[in-house]
């Protein structure tokens, strides 16, 4: 890891326009059976395929300020709300169990060099339907900016691929019913992802998305170490091991 702290500036040539590209594929599979049984569900699909924007939307995703690599600022909400309804005309921010954990936007400069700036970010939105709502676990993503010509190169905004990543709630006569389940792809993105690249300074993929759920779950500030050393430790330092066991994962929304 190359840790130079040199700050830089981010811009783009707003004028410049940027062919978007949405998808949603079919869910696969939700706990019980919603995506067969709820319309709404089993008919989603990306509200627009293809569509034009010019570059100063995704100025939303830059930092405003001069930024080292590593260090993480707030996203600005109109420039995603408007590429968010690409795949749901309907979009939220807030979303309607707020716990506070997944509350924001944020990004983070992960690396550059003379021509390229690599931003990866994370978002956590909602979509909110006629008879309920739907959540993604969360939205990450990679924006990479080509600094000398201030253009996109390639943009990807997407829901992980994980075993279980959406909760839904369908709202009917006797009440809101909650669901999870899988969706193989939803995402919205600009040209290819890019080949191996040397950068002048840079973290690694884990360090910056580590860095960027520490910005919403404090939890992810402890230094957790593994259960084999856990059993190490406990016994030298006198101290007893508290075990907790939860169904599904405490840094994202699937559940």
């Amino acid at each position: 890891m190359n840790t130079l702290s040199n700050k830089i500036t981010l811009n783009l040539d707003g004028d410049a326009e940027v062919n978007v590209k949405g998808s949603i594929a079919p869910i696969e599979y939700t706990q019980y059976n919603f995506h067969v049984e709820w319309d709404e569900l089993a008919n989603l699909q990306v509200a627009e395929p293809e569509k034009q924007y010019p570059a100063s939307v995704f100025q939303a995703f830059l930092p405003s300020e001069s930024v080292s690599v590593g260090e993480c600022w707030e996203i600005q909400e109109e420039g995603v709300l408007t590429l968010l309804k690409q795949l749901h005309p309907n979009p939220r921010l807030k979303l309607t169990i707020d716990s506070g954990d997944s509350r924001g936007l944020w990004g983070c400069l992960r690396a550059y060099n003379d021509e390229l700036a690599d931003i990866v970010f994370r978002i956590h939105a909602e979509f909110i339907m006629e008879s309920g709502k739907f959540t993604p676990s969360q939205f990450a993503g990679h924006l990479v900016v080509d600094r000398l010509q201030e253009k996109i190169v390639s943009f990807k905004m997407y829901v992980p691929p994980t075993t279980l990543n959406f909760d839904a709630g369908w709202t009917r006569d006797e009440g809101t019913a909650a669901e999870i389940g899988f969706c193989p792809k939803m995402e919205i993105s600009v040209g290819t992802q890019l080949p191996d690249v040397e950068f002048t300074a840079s973290i690694t993929q884990e360090e910056v998305e580590r860095a960027l759920s520490s910005r919403f779950y404090k939890f992810q500030k402890i230094n957790w170490v593994s259960l084999e050393e856990v059993l190490e430790m406990a016994p030298a330092q006198g101290k007893p091991i508290h075990v907790i066991s939860v169904d599904g994962p405490l840094f994202d929304e699937a559940c």
